[in-house]
């Protein structure tokens, strides 16, 4: 079995990537603001793991909204870097490359605590896995993850320091804003691990 894993270049997909250890990492530029920094986080991690690296050019930025997208987040978002349905196309996306490199499993980094998303639901993700598992090449999707909260994926991984430093979690800019609720969420599991910012 090929198993792929939807490498964004932030804290959580490293994690991953450093415990679970897949034959691929797919990484999307859509066309979100830190994309360049999000791609060049995940192309180190890779290449210090070991791992065959993939890169999507997708520009949707016209479609996002919040944060991400650098536009006042629609009113149907429950927090501001809401880009609607993200997750569903971030799939459809890897999946489509997936199949073309004969990937069997597709890895995605949700975690306990995204719930406050819908795609970031066990609901959604069930969801998801049977859309794929219905239509030609037959993909699993899994999230190793969805049971644990940041920092107890950073201890349950193992990853070292060094490698989990790569990662890069700003919404709004490919340097690190320090406000912004994706960095808000990065000191905060690094102040829960009892680790100083990088």
């Amino acid at each position: 079995m090929r198993t792929a894993l939807l490498l964004s270049g932030g804290m959580d997909s490293i994690a991953i990537a450093y415990w679970k250890k897949p034959e691929v990492a797919i990484t999307i530029a859509y066309g979100q603001c830190a994309s360049r920094a999000e791609v060049r986080a995940a192309s180190a991690a890779c290449e210090v793991l070991g791992i065959e690296h993939h890169v999507i050019e997708a520009d949707l930025q016209a479609l996002g909204s919040g944060d991400m997208a650098g536009r006042a987040a629609s009113e149907l978002a429950p927090v501001s870097e809401w880009w609607p349905f993200r997750n569903q196309m971030l799939v459809t996306l890897a999946a489509m490359k997936a199949v073309a490199i004969d990937v069997d499993k597709l890895l995605i980094g949700t975690l306990r605590t995204d719930g406050v998303h819908a795609d970031g639901t066990t609901e959604f993700l069930a969801a998801m896995n049977a859309v794929l598992a219905c239509q030609e090449g037959a993909i699993a999707l899994e999230a190793p993850a969805i049971e644990l909260s940041g920092a107890e994926l950073v201890k349950v991984s193992g990853v070292p320091r060094e490698v989990l430093a790569w990662a890069h979690s700003c919404h709004v800019a490919n340097e690190a804003c320090g406000i912004c609720r994706g960095c808000a969420k990065h000191y905060s599991v690094l102040e829960e691990l009892g680790v100083a910012p990088y």
